[in-house]
């Protein structure tokens, strides 16, 4: 028999719910709960490492009731606790050794993750000079995020019916309808009262989510807690400090819903664009391409230069990658106003004119 609770227990609270409960109960909080999924779900080296560690970091002060049966032999009182001079026995001996080597474990966890976010720093670096920019698809888990990644991108990335399917992030090239192209970044999925363990394991994932231009925030609109999910995932963007970007709404799988009836916008606290969609059947995929367009050019920054006819580069990275609202040309070079992404103004430093 297993009792699962809807928050996170103190190992105080927890010893003693199980010496309610007895022995042949399990305990478990909403923590150990989301940590025992993430495990089965973890894939690559760097989703293992991130799961390892959350729960070793959630375990290390939890060890006490884990060996309260050795303290008893030993005359200690439950808690690890001496229970007089001369005392000290073999629970409480293994209770430090047990503690010592998690600790070791975490130190070398957190050195591999390290290694590992270097590695993405670098990959990250590398997509960067691409001049591309970057889609971050966030929402609630099981929201369809994967799925519609699958459907916007042509990709095959992992997706299923299931909580945390998807831990590790995963890019792929999109090409919009205005001919631009932009990666498009799909990352683990959010959950009502996220535990700290798992927001400070999973760092170097969510910071995919930090060096995004804009994001794509996919709602599961057949849910009827659907505005305290839209809530939670708003709430976790501010705790990343990501809340300011530019936002576009996808209100996902209305393939689901009753085929007599018009889903009514209003039910749902909206405070981006918000187009409907299914990535089963693909309907609304046009529309949500048109308007993550809208809000990038509205992202972009304007621009006035004169180029030189020797850097062609230049103004292809432009039509490229910005916008081109009028061009002349003329003996000195070509005249450009435009909008580009904010990262490539400093490209055309040299070649600024007054707006």
């Amino acid at each position: 028999m297993v009792v699962i609770f809807d928050d996170e227990l103190f190992p105080r609270q927890q010893r003693e719910l199980e010496r309610f409960f007895g022995e042949d109960v399990k305990i478990l909080d909403r923590t150990a709960l989301i940590l025992d999924i993430f495990a089965q779900h973890a894939q690559t080296r760097e989703g293992k490492l991130q799961v390892e560690l959350a729960q070793l970091e959630y375990r290390l002060p939890r060890l006490t009731r884990m060996w309260t049966h050795l303290v008893r032999q030993a005359g200690g009182r439950a808690g690890g606790s001496s229970g007089g001079v001369g005392l000290r026995g073999p629970g409480e001996t293994q209770l430090e050794t047990d503690r010592r080597e998690i600790n070791r474990r975490i130190a070398q966890v957190k050195d591999q993750l390290e290694s590992v976010r270097a590695h993405r720093e670098r990959h990250r670096a590398k997509r960067q000079q691409t001049e591309l920019q970057v889609v971050a698809i966030v929402g609630y888990t099981n929201a369809g995020k994967s799925s519609l990644l699958n459907r916007i991108s042509g990709a095959d990335v992992y997706s299923a019916d299931m909580l945390f399917a998807t831990l590790d992030p995963t890019t792929r090239v999109v090409n919009m309808p205005g001919g631009r192209e932009v990666l498009f970044t799909d990352t683990v999925g959010f959950i009502q009262k996220l535990p700290p363990e798992i927001v400070a394991a999973f760092r170097a994932t969510l910071e995919e989510i930090s060096n995004a231009d804009i994001l794509l925030h996919v709602v599961d609109v057949t849910h009827p807690n659907v505005n305290e999910q839209i809530e939670a995932v708003e709430d976790t963007l501010a705790e990343l400090g990501v809340d300011h970007l530019p936002t576009v709404i996808a209100l996902n799988k209305i393939d689901l819903l009753p085929e007599d009836e018009e889903f009514d916008l209003e039910i749902v606290d909206l405070d981006h664009p918000a187009v409907l969609v299914s990535a089963r059947t693909g309907a609304g995929i046009e529309p949500l391409l048109a308007a993550l367009e809208a809000a990038m050019t509205q992202y972009l920054e304007p621009l006035h230069v004169l180029l030189p006819y020797q850097r062609g580069d230049l103004l292809s990275l432009i039509y490229e990658r910005g916008q081109v609202d009028d061009e002349s040309h003329s003996a000195e070079g070509v005249e450009i106003f435009g909008r580009i992404p904010p990262r490539l103004v400093p490209y055309f430093s040299e070649y600024v004119l007054p707006i």
